[in-house]
C-alpha cells in the first residue's frame, strides 16, 4: 500500500480498499509522479469523505458499496464543488473519476462505468504566457554578473528554453542524463518516460559556464549528482525558479508575467512559428498526446491573421 505521507493534507486517511488499491496501481505499474498520485489521492479521498457524510446509505463498514452507487452521487459531489473550484478543477475532478471507474470496472468491482455519463466541463484553451523572440532574447542576453546564482540562473533558462523541459524534470536533472559533447539530454518525464531532447549551443555554453562555480557551493551529502543546485547545495527547489525567473525578467526590463513553464510555452511556440513539424514538438516535449501539442497552433494561427489582415490589400473592406 502506499505512505500515509501522500495523504498528509487531507483530513482523514481512507480506510476504502478500493481507492488504496487503485493508488497502489497507480503507483506501482503505471509509475506516475508523486504530485500526480497526490492529486488522485486528494480527489478519491474528497469523494469518499462526501460520500459518507452526505449518502451513508452506501457506506457498509468503512467502505463505500461502489456496485450500488447511481451517477446521481457523483453529480452531486461535484456541484458541491462548483461554487469554488475553476472549469480545469472540476475537470481534473471528473478525470480523476473516470480513471477510478476504468479501473474498477477492468477489476470487476463494478457492473458498469457510471463515471462516463459524467462530462467534462468547458475549460478555457488558454496556455501560460510565453515570450516573444525579441523578448527571450532580452532575457537571454542581458549582462551577467560573475557569481553561482546568476550563472546558475543563465544556464536554467537557456536549458528551459533550448529544450522545453518541464521544472519538475530540470530540477531533478542529473550529470548522468547530460551529455554536452553530443548535446543531448535523456530525460525522464511523466510516467518514467525516457524522451531524447537536444540542447541548444548557447544552452551548452551557459551550463559549461555555471559548473566553474557549481564548486562555490558547498554540496550536502545525496546531491552530488544533481546539475542544478540551491546556495544551501542540495537540489534546486521549484518555487525558486519562479522566484528567480521574475527577478531577472524585471532586471531585463520585461514586464511580462512567465513562469518557467512559460518559457517551455515559448520554446514549443517559437518552433512552431519557425516552421517545425508538429509531431516534432510533441516528441520534443514528451507529450503523450499529439492534441496536447495541438494547443499552440492557435497562437500561430493568430498571427497568421493578423499578417493577413495588415499585408493582403482585399482583407478588410475600406
Amino acid at each position: 500500500m502506499l505512505s500515509c505521507g501522500i495523504f498528509t493534507r487531507l483530513r482523514e486517511v481512507s480506510q476504502d480498499t478500493s481507492i488504496l488499491a487503485f493508488l497502489a496501481y497507480l503507483k506501482e505499474e503505471k509509475r506516475f509522479s508523486p504530485l500526480t498520485l497526490k492529486a488522485y489521492a486528494f480527489n478519491l479521498l474528497e469523494l469518499e469523505i462526501f460520500i459518507k457524510k452526505s449518502f451513508g446509505n452506501y457506506v457498509q463498514g468503512h467502505q463505500v458499496v461502489w456496485k450500488d452507487l447511481p451517477s446521481l452521487v457523483l453529480r452531486s459531489y461535484l456541484s458541491s464543488l462548483f461554487s469554488r473550484l475553476k472549469a480545469r478543477s472540476l475537470a481534473r475532478r471528473v478525470g480523476s473519476l473516470r480513471s477510478f471507474y476504468n479501473y474498477l470496472s477492468r477489476q470487476g468491482l463494478v457492473d458498469q462505468n457510471i463515471a462516463r455519463e459524467i462530462p467534462y466541463p468547458k475549460t478555457p484553451q488558454d496556455l501560460p504566457r510565453y515570450l516573444e523572440i525579441e523578448e527571450a532574447a532580452y532575457l537571454l542576453d542581458k549582462p551577467l554578473e560573475e557569481s553561482f546564482e546568476a550563472k546558475r540562473d543563465r544556464a536554467m533558462w537557456e536549458l528551459f528554453y533550448s529544450s522545453g523541459l518541464r521544472a519538475s524534470e530540470l530540477v531533478a536533472l542529473t550529470f548522468s542524463q547530460v551529455d554536452l559533447k553530443e548535446a543531448l539530454l535523456r530525460v525522464k518525464g511523466k510516467g518514467s518516460k525516457e524522451r531524447l531532447v537536444p540542447i541548444g549551443t548557447k544552452a551548452v555554453e551557459a551550463i559549461k559556464d555555471y559548473l566553474t562555480f557549481r564548486s562555490q557551493v558547498p554540496i550536502q551529502p545525496g546531491y552530488e549528482n544533481f546539475i542544478f543546485l540551491g546556495k544551501r547545495g542540495r537540489r534546486i527547489h521549484a518555487s525558486v525558479l519562479a522566484r528567480q525567473l521574475k527577478k531577472d525578467l524585471v532586471q531585463a526590463g520585461l514586464a511580462a508575467k512567465v513562469t518557467p513553464h512559460g518559457l517551455r510555452h515559448s520554446f514549443a511556440t517559437h518552433l512552431l512559428q519557425s516552421g517545425a513539424d508538429l509531431r516534432g514538438i510533441q516528441e520534443l516535449l514528451g507529450h503523450a498526446s499529439l492534441s496536447t501539442t495541438q494547443r499552440y497552433t492557435h497562437i500561430s494561427l493568430d498571427k497568421l491573421k493578423s499578417a493577413y489582415d495588415k499585408a493582403h490589400p482585399r482583407a478588410k473592406s475600406e
